[in-house]
């Protein structure tokens, strides 16, 4: 789902360009000593450098730092609640961004019946500082509902965001186009929103910062834009993650919806939103993440995705992994009923990283005498999609639990 991998430079130019530098100051020593004079020979410093991947290439020994201290079975807080309320409180310290509790002041418009539920957009203050559109559907009957917040992936697609899960009743042709050309892509040509809402769910799918109505953005200006929140004292990635709180609280407090029956449901990055809005939210009350867990320093290897920046800029918290991996901060949710499936073609997520999260979850559920609320699923012969045979799976996944 991303762009090919750019060049970067290699160690051998940084150790010959240190080691001319090394050469020439050796040489000028000796002039300024007067001819004729012995010098002992000076060894010249290790040269440091980058390895493929953009990485340091002592990137292995920051790893071996990276102990999760704070990590359930780690910790020495022994009481499970006592040790969530401790992990999430850390987690949303390195969020950076606070807090947001601003009135949302919905405003609903552009109605449509369909078969099976009533499609509107709804228009809310997410934060303080950003009023967002989105889609919502509600199943027909009278209610109160079960609901899914519905989470985007990222794709390197900005055009549309909500649109990739929710079929575009709106704003023309050429987006409905897009929306339809993903879905044949990723998810059997279905919208996940549509079919859920067909089974009897009320929907929430609002676009993060740079999809759809708020962007497009461009695959390079993610960075630039990633940097320019570090020095606003900010962070894109607490502003996603707060959002998705919101969105989550909004979405819980509609008349319409059974406020303790509300899941998030995503793919890709939407996946790494849903499970960090179930560890964070407790309006989530079960979540199911397709094709986002793995270990983090399974993840941090050359070669991988990740490594590239930019897209990563939207689910990084600096600082939060010299405390938690990133199944020890999914496992905040615990005991919720959380559901992960990976495919085993999926180049984004080491198998071995796969292995190492799942083993993780795995023991915080069963200590939690949970472990049949956690379902933990690689599908051998897939990749990174979402197709008809896995939305099955969820949708009977998501009736058992709520």
């Amino acid at each position: 789902m991303e762009e090919a991998e750019l060049p970067v430079g290699r160690r051998e130019f940084v150790a010959g360009a240190g080691a001319a530098l090394f050469t020439g100051a050796a040489a000028g020593a000796g002039i300024g000593a007067g001819a004729g004079t012995a010098h002992a020979a000076v060894p010249a410093p290790s040269a440091t450098g980058i390895v493929e991947g953009n990485l340091p290439d002592f990137y292995p020994a920051l790893k071996d730092e990276l102990d999760f201290p704070l990590a359930w079975g780690r910790s020495p807080i022994r009481d499970f609640r006592t040790w969530r309320r401790a992990a999430r409180a850390t987690v949303e310290e390195y969020l950076v961004v606070p807090a947001d509790d601003s009135p949302y002041a919905p405003a609903f418009g552009d109605r449509d019946e369909t078969d099976g539920c009533t499609r509107e957009l709804v228009t809310l203050d997410l934060t303080r500082h950003s009023r967002v559109r989105g889609a919502l559907l509600t199943p027909h009957g009278p209610g109160p509902f079960p609901a899914v917040l519905l989470l985007h992936d990222h794709g390197a697609k900005f055009d549309i965001g909500k649109e990739k899960l929710v079929r575009p009743w709106f704003d023309g042709e050429a987006r409905l186009a897009s929306a339809q050309a993903w879905a044949d892509r990723y998810f059997s040509g279905r919208f996940v929103g549509d079919e859920l809402a067909r089974r009897g769910y009320v929907v929430l799918a609002l676009d993060a910062l740079g999809w759809g109505d708020r962007g497009p953005i461009t695959y390079e200006q993610q960075q630039a834009l990633a940097s320019n929140f570090y020095n606003l004292g900010s962070s894109l990635a607490g502003l996603m993650a707060r959002e998705d709180v919101r969105a989550a609280r909004f979405l819980a407090g509609l008349d319409r919806v059974d406020r303790r029956r509300v899941a998030a449901l995503g793919f890709s990055m939407g996946a790494y939103r849903a499970w960090q809005t179930a560890a964070l939210s407790d309006d989530i009350a079960a979540a199911a993440s397709v094709c986002w867990m793995t270990g983090l320093k399974e993840m941090m290897v050359p070669g991988n995705n990740t490594l590239r920046g930019q897209s990563a800029y939207h689910m990084l918290h600096p600082g939060l992994a010299r405390h938690l991996d990133i199944p020890d901060v999914a496992s905040i949710a615990a005991p919720k009923p959380l559901l992960f499936f990976n495919g085993g073609l999926d180049t984004l997520f080491p198998p071995e990283g796969v292995r190492v999260a799942y083993g993780k979850m795995r023991a915080v559920w069963r200590d939690c005498r949970a472990e049949s609320r956690l379902r933990l699923k690689t599908w051998p012969e897939l990749g990174h999609v979402f197709n008809e045979r896995m939305q099955d799976e969820v949708y009977g996944w998501l009736d058992a639990v709520l």
